[in-house]
Order: C-alpha cells, then sequence, then structure tokens
C-alpha cells in the first residue's frame, strides 16, 4: 500500500495565495494522505489568481495552527471513514 488520501476544501477564510514561477494562486483545497508508517501529510492545491485555465498546481501548507488543525481533522475523518469501509 501506498498511501491513502482525501481531498479537503480549504474554508475561503483559510485560503492563502502563494507564487509560482512568477504567476500568483490562490490555494483552494488540500491532499491530506495517510504515509505508510501513519503520519499525515499534506499539499495545498490552487488555481491562477488572475483565472483562466491554469494548471492545478501544489504548495507546500503553511505552518499556521488553524490549518494544521484542517488537516488533522481531516485526517481523523479520513480514518473513520476507513474504519467503517472494513467492517
Amino acid at each position: 500500500m501506498n498511501a491513502l488520501a482525501l481531498n479537503v476544501t480549504i474554508p475561503a477564510h483559510l485560503r492563502w495565495t502563494d507564487v509560482r514561477r512568477g504567476e500568483e494562486f490562490t490555494l483552494q483545497t488540500l491532499t491530506v494522505r495517510l504515509l505508510p508508517e501513519g503520519t499525515p501529510a499534506a499539499k495545498a492545491y490552487g488555481r491562477p489568481t488572475a483565472g483562466g485555465r491554469g494548471a492545478y498546481v501544489s504548495f507546500p501548507v503553511p505552518d499556521r495552527p488553524e490549518l494544521t488543525e484542517l488537516v488533522q481533522a481531516a485526517a481523523a475523518r479520513a480514518a473513520e471513514l476507513w474504519a467503517a469501509a472494513g467492517r
């Protein structure tokens, strides 16, 4: 098994922007993965702030308490879902 993953929409009040290759992106979702050793990992994904059909690009999740809480809640929910599926 590689990793289990859950996609989470970042609430509007927690979203942020970041720049990649000179283009600003608004981060809108998190992919939270449960790694084989049992620890969660997350990446943020977003689209160009200016709009258009730009790539959906990944970024690291900033070390902010409210985002850490969102990742932990997503990991806990994923664990609940997987446990229920195994019954």
